[in-house]
């Protein structure tokens, strides 16, 4: 019965660590599936964080906060889709770039958040909610039944947007422009329409992801609060295969390894205990990360594969 209750903490918490990598897998996947490689996650999740908390101490309103943190992210996105897919620029130049500018601003406005903590009306939304009967199932139930709202929500986004991949004609545009944009747009598709409404769609989910950290995670302001969050969101897009429903179990997964790095803080051997040192610590999610994705790089099958037009600036006078 104890191990029961141990292990439902532990993939409780789990659940909670990876969250907002969740948010910026989902937010990766709609960069990609219409063809753009976006490195400029951790600069959208970033200035979500800041903004969505910016508005929750100015405002007071959760409601307000998680919108703003989306629109930050939103506008982040913009500046990329205007650069690469109106100027034709380099992606993968852009995204670097949206990140810098997004650390810039969320260090820039920290300056004024540290020494001020949230009202007790924008956490109270987002503290746990059981659900009756099914939170009490060993060990299942902490994790999927005793959560956050916001948890709950990140989950519905990723089986919405499966649904939307899968049984939807607009889904299945955006399938066609990520793996050939010229023959999309010959079929009467508007590529550049597209690409613009899921790269500012995937900037507002990875801005909520931000939120996520400092409106409920913390909840409270910390420089650089993602801890390079948005890049192992980046990697784990490719993980979990483009899949909304792999992204679930890839930011589990990785949140599971975060707390295993506090457990493992204190090893006891016999009547020993060795110290690990946190450096080390911190770098075993990290490089599980680097582990998977060079065994995925060995074995990857072609329905696995990314979207054939992936990174590519699409010129519609070469089709």
């Amino acid at each position: 019965m104890t191990f029961c209750i141990a292990a439902g903490l532990f993939l409780q918490v789990a659940v909670q660590t990876g969250t907002h990598i969740l948010f910026g897998i989902l937010g990766g996947i709609l960069f990609e599936k219409a063809g753009n490689t976006n490195l400029g996650t951790e600069g959208m999740m970033l200035m979500g964080a800041s903004i969505g908390y910016f508005t929750g101490i100015t405002t007071g309103n959760p409601a307000a906060a998680v919108i703003a943190a989306g629109l930050a992210g939103a506008a982040g996105a913009f500046i990329y889709a205007f650069i690469t897919v109106t100027l034709r620029g380099n992606q993968v130049v852009t995204g670097l770039v949206l990140t810098t500018f997004g650390t810039g601003i969320s260090s820039y406005l920290g300056k004024t958040l540290t020494a001020t903590p949230l009202p007790q009306a924008v956490t109270q939304p987002f503290t746990h909610c059981a659900v009756p009967l099914l939170s009490k199932i060993p060990v299942l139930g902490p994790m999927l039944f005793d959560q956050s709202p916001y948890i709950y929500f990140s989950v519905l986004l990723a089986v919405l947007l499966f649904c939307y991949y899968r049984f939807t004609r607009l889904g299945l545009n955006v399938r066609a422009i990520g793996e050939n944009p010229a023959a999309a747009d010959a079929s009467g598709i508007n590529v550049s329409l597209y690409k613009y409404v899921h790269v500012l769609g995937g900037g507002f989910v990875c801005g909520l992801g931000g939120a996520y950290l400092s409106l409920v995670f913390v909840p409270r302001w910390q420089e650089n609060i993602t801890a390079g969050a948005g890049w192992i969101s980046v990697a784990l897009v490719i993980f979990c295969t483009w899949n909304p429903l792999k992204a679930i179990l890839a930011a589990w997964a990785f949140g599971a390894l975060k707390g295993l790095m506090f457990k493992c803080q204190n090893l006891f051997i016999g009547a020993h205990a060795i110290a690990l040192p946190p450096q080390l610590l911190d770098m075993i999610p990290y490089l599980a990360t680097i582990i998977v994705l060079v065994v995925m790089g060995l074995r990857f099958k072609k329905e696995n594969q990314g979207p054939a037009a992936l990174g590519k600036s699409y010129f519609r006078e070469e089709r």
